[in-house]
């Protein structure tokens, strides 16, 4: 029964409410409407544009892997590597990573120590070293007076011909602590 009662009693007040004050609001918004007014611009005018025919038959395929990759000539050097030989340890690393840490001299046979991350090889002219197909073609002191192994490369060029490279590791000395 209170709830019954409760109710009736928020019902009329709330009536009670929606008099006056809903016709004023009603009034100052019925003003404020007068004077607007909704401006949209027009829509741009559309240009036709030309029909073109696109003739793909006589037209080089984009996808083709000749189209895709240069031509490939002869090589007119005739240098070549030699992709058949078994490779050696020092072929795996860069030469730019590989450091000449020492030289061995017994006779007239010269060995350069070379370090390749943690291991040291010994290393005589004809081995190979580097990822360049380079050969070890000197060991001992170059006409700069510094201690080197040198090395003939085979690097490819851009027209695909092989083209020889002299390069050379220097020997690294460790420098001492507290120097």
């Amino acid at each position: 029964m209170i709830r019954q009662l409760a109710i009736a009693l928020c019902s009329l007040g709330l009536a009670a409410c929606g008099g006056a004050d809903e016709q004023d609001i009603q009034g100052w918004m019925n003003e404020q409407a007068g004077g607007m007014r909704g401006a949209v611009k027009p829509l741009p005018e559309i240009k036709p544009f030309p029909v073109v025919d696109y003739g793909s038959a006589m037209l080089v395929e984009p996808f083709q892997a000749d189209r895709i990759e240069p031509e490939r000539q002869a090589a007119r050097g005739g240098l070549k590597p030699d992709l058949q030989r078994r490779r050696e340890p020092l072929e795996a690393f860069p030469l730019e990573s590989l450091k000449m840490v020492g030289m061995l001299e017994q006779g007239r046979a010269s060995h350069a120590l070379i370090q390749a991350d943690a291991h040291i090889h010994q290393v005589r002219v004809g081995n190979h070293m580097g990822q360049n197909f380079g050969v070890v073609t000197a060991i001992g002191v170059n006409p700069m007076g510094e201690t080197a192994v040198t090395l003939k490369e085979l690097v490819e060029d851009i027209n695909g011909d092989w083209v020889e490279r002299t390069s050379s590791l220097l020997l690294q000395e460790r420098q001492e602590a507290g120097k």
